[in-house]
């Protein structure tokens, strides 16, 4: 049945990726090259995951110990409207794979590829019940949702507010959680560095409009060749194409409603009014709409200041420089975020002990987004709570048990 499901969202990927685009404004390219793409593969890995669900035997004093998981029950997965699809399937196909039904609670701002996937997991021949959608706003569907009292499982990807209040719905049940809130990530560059490389990963930090949880939005560069990677940043970013997102030639796309822009405005607003400079964009685009904000760098925030603390989930980036490896390490741990980080060294020892001392799920080095779903991910502190992929999922949406054998004492009924 995942393999089916897998079939269909590829037979559909154009519609997926043209309605996507349409309901929360992400690049189509994008959507038709990766996302649609890595949706299928999220069914496909799980179903072969449980070929190899194996913790092996264990023994103690001539006693045989087996793991297994049974699956837990109804699940509820809870997901944000920067990547809707992508990010439910995450957590939808380990759910199911696990045996549980599920219960998906899609974004009310993107709703509309979460009952398409219904639709696919219908045609694939799931049976009714296993997969169900419930639409609506946060307050009439998503808390009820998180408070129902016959739930096993509640999942949540999205603000550290919304993640409080769906905790704590949960904890009256002692329903167990898995909670990815987003983050605050710094991107390292040591003098080292290929600069060439983080330079395009730097900018690259603009992709969906800044509107991305693991985005590295908090550039800390050596102040060695802090001048020269300034430049050729902004020269880089300067070239960014922002227009609709349904072209092929278009890099940035709007953000995905008035009242974010307002809000990511608001962000950069209150900086510069805290002393912060703006050395790249710091405005609405005007020319194109209301709902496209500039590709923005700002330096000489003050430290511990809003814009180097909160998550503004828009294409605004901090530049800041370092002395050396701990002054870098003590930059990049200041914020109560640890999701990810990402780093650029040329010096494997350095990337070993540095990478070491950051606080993050994930931590990148010479290199981004790259993510086998084998290896864990979860994030630290304000970031969220527990780790899924490979078998760390099936230890969340499963019921572990541990059946020991005594060595001997068996009779035979027969």
């Amino acid at each position: 049945a995942l393999n089916a499901i897998a079939d269909g969202i590829e037979r559909r990927a154009e519609d997926l990726a043209q309605v996507e685009t349409c309901d929360n404004g992400a690049l189509l390219r994008s959507h038709r090259r990766g996302v649609m793409p890595r949706a299928a593969h999220n069914f496909r890995f799980f179903a072969d995951w449980l070929g190899r669900l194996d913790a092996g035997d264990l023994e103690i004093s001539g006693h045989r110990e087996q793991v297994s998981w049974a699956p837990s029950g109804v699940t509820a997965v809870i997901t944000p409207w920067n990547a809707p699809l992508m990010l439910a399937t995450w957590r939808i196909a380990p759910a199911l794979a696990a045996g549980n039904t599920v219960v998906a609670k899609p974004p009310e701002w993107a709703p509309l590829t979460a009952s398409l996937l219904a639709d696919i997991t219908a045609e694939a021949g799931l049976p009714d019940g296993v997969f169900n959608v419930v639409q609506g706003t946060g307050t009439e569907a998503g808390a009820p949702l998180a408070a129902h009292p016959d739930l096993a499982r509640v999942c949540f990807t999205g603000s550290v507010a919304t993640g409080r209040l769906v905790a704590a719905a949960a904890g009256a049940q002692l329903t167990p959680v898995s909670l990815e809130l987003g983050g605050k990530s710094p991107l390292l560059v040591f003098a080292d560095a290929d600069l060439d490389l983080a330079v395009r990963h730097a900018v690259g930090q603009y992709d969906n409009a800044g509107q991305v949880c693991l985005a590295g939005t908090r550039l800390l560069v050596d102040e060695r060749i802090a001048g020269e990677f300034t430049a050729r940043f902004l020269d880089a970013a300067a070239a960014l194409r922002q227009g609709d997102p349904r072209d092929e030639d278009t890099d940035m796309g709007p953000n995905i409603t008035r009242q974010h822009l307002e809000r990511v405005d608001g962000f950069v607003r209150r900086a510069v009014a805290a002393g912060a400079r703006p050395l790249l964009g710091g405005t609405v685009n005007a020319d194109l709409g209301g709902l496209y904000y500039r590709p923005t760098l700002l330096a000489d925030a003050k430290p511990g200041s809003e814009i180097l603390t909160e998550e503004v989930f828009g294409p605004v980036l901090t530049l800041q420089t370092f002395s050396g490896e701990d002054e870098a390490v003590a930059l990049a741990n200041s914020t109560r975020y640890g999701l990810a980080a990402t780093m650029f060294t040329g010096d494997h020892d350095r990337a070993e002990r540095v990478s070491a001392r950051l606080v993050a799920g994930t931590v990148w080095v010479n290199c981004f987004f790259v993510r086998d779903l084998r290896a864990p991910f979860g994030g630290a502190g304000l970031s969220g709570i527990g780790r899924e992929g490979g078998t760390w999922s099936f230890d969340f949406y499963g019921d572990v048990k541990n059946t020991v054998y005594a060595p001997e004492g068996w009779r035979s009924d027969g």
